[in-house]
């Protein structure tokens, strides 16, 4: 008897169908695990596969751009479950699919980084340090008092200002302790993020060029990734050992 081989699966195309936008507004309204798990494979095949051949796309465009952001598409794919255990709201899913390119080293704390997220209602590219933690927010703060003229011209290309909103920097209303309250660059010492971003409609997930698209915002944003990510990085490197009470 002749034996039947399984047909080898189509590798995924780095864009998405209309099929996985219908799927994220059928998650919206039947958001429970007896809708979801018969539909798993749906999930996978329309969201998951497409969105990691995105990823993959990108990552490897950023070669050339952001080396310290490549890392396994896995990684940068964000999971649709949701983190239920300190939140009011038990709905176990997310309604969109969204990727994470966080720098080398900072994977646990996040850092500056780029952010690719498709829902049924929009697309949002950004790039930035979305609300840092605790150490990192202090670091990036301390940078800009001397750094605050150079970051600025960074925000205020051309280009970048044509292409991006700046995040809404979720402002202190009074100077952080410590920090001088007549300072030049208080606006954004102020802040607790900074970034950019733009929103695309939703059919714009559907474009064969999509992954070209983020390419080029990623590209013109890296400047800005770079900056936020300079005193961050610089607590990476080994320190220096001392011999014999000299350096």
């Amino acid at each position: 008897m002749a034996r039947v081989t399984k047909p080898a699966s189509t590798p995924a195309v780095p864009y998405f169908r209309p099929a996985a936008l219908t799927f994220l507004r059928n998650l919206a309204r039947h958001n429970d695990r007896e809708w979801f798990t018969p539909r798993k494979a749906q999930f996978e095949a329309e969201l998951k596969e497409p969105m990691l051949a995105i990823i993959r796309k990108v990552t490897d465009a950023m070669l050339d751009f952001a080396p310290s952001h490549v890392r396994p598409a896995e990684k940068s794919l964000f999971r649709i479950y949701r983190d239920t255990r300190f939140s009011n709201d038990k709905t176990p899913y997310k309604t969109h699919v969204a990727a994470w390119w966080t720098h080398t080293g900072l994977d646990k704390t996040s850092g500056a980084g780029y952010y690719f997220h498709v829902s049924a209602k929009e697309v949002i590219i950004a790039a930035g340090a979305y609300m840092p933690e605790k150490d990192q927010l202090s670091a990036i703060r301390h940078w800009l008092l001397d750094h605050h003229q150079a970051f600025r011209k960074l925000l205020q290309n051309s280009k970048v200002r044509s292409t991006f909103d700046e995040f809404e920097g979720n402002a202190l209303t009074r100077p952080p302790k410590g920090f001088p309250v007549d300072h030049p660059a208080l606006d954004l010492i102020r802040c607790r993020q900074w970034g950019l971003s733009t929103t695309l409609p939703a059919a714009a997930a559907l474009e064969p060029g999509i992954a070209s698209t983020l390419i080029r915002h990623f590209k013109l944003a890296a400047p800005v990734v770079d900056a936020l990510n300079t005193p961050l990085a610089a607590a990476l490197e080994p320190k220096k050992k001392v011999l014999f009470g000299l350096r």
